[in-house]
């Protein structure tokens, strides 16, 4: 399917490093999230207090892309974040291949409840990122979710060593 090694597992990372990362998360994260909340509310002060703003025109859509942004580019689980089931995991393929299959399987339900309910599905494309499938690679998400009629997402491209972005294939008939 893919010739490139990026598309297969990485490499487990030294034990000793995961501690080190995953100490780090236990005091960081908390503040991470602290730090994202304050900011958020920064944003919601001061749109309040710039409605009267809005007369100059483009300061609401220069304002709204400014949030979107932020809402883009900030992650709530960061790349340098281990948890306690990614320390305790490390390199298992099974646990890995039992969390992408869930969380394909999680949205093939909702899609499928959107179209019983004759419902617009849930947005896409669904990411999934590395932390979830690093023990048994990219390729193996693809074929996972291909067995479920998903495909890699055609308008966001993926990037087998931080995240793979999948779409439903549309139903026919």
């Amino acid at each position: 399917m893919h010739h490139d090694d990026s598309w297969g597992p990485l490499p487990p990372r030294p034990a000793f490093s995961l501690l080190i990362r995953f100490v780090l998360t236990v005091l960081l994260l908390p503040l991470w999230w602290a730090l994202i909340v304050v900011i958020f509310l920064g944003f919601i002060a001061f749109g309040l207090v710039a409605e009267i703003l809005t007369v100059i025109p483009g300061f609401e859509k220069g304002f709204l892309g400014l949030i979107d942004k932020f809402g883009d580019s900030v992650k709530v689980w960061p790349a340098w974040c281990v948890t306690l089931p990614e320390l305790r995991h490390e390199g298992d393929a099974a646990f890995y291949r039992a969390r992408v299959d869930k969380r394909i399987a999680f949205w093939t339900a909702k899609e499928l409840a959107a179209q019983k309910a004759k419902k617009a599905p849930p947005p896409g494309p669904h990411d999934i990122p590395v932390r979830e499938y690093r023990g048994v690679g990219a390729g193996y998400v693809v074929e996972a979710a291909r067995a479920r009629d998903w495909e890699l997402s055609h308008d966001r491209h993926s990037d087998p060593l931080r995240v793979v972005r999948l779409r439903r294939l549309p139903v026919t008939g």
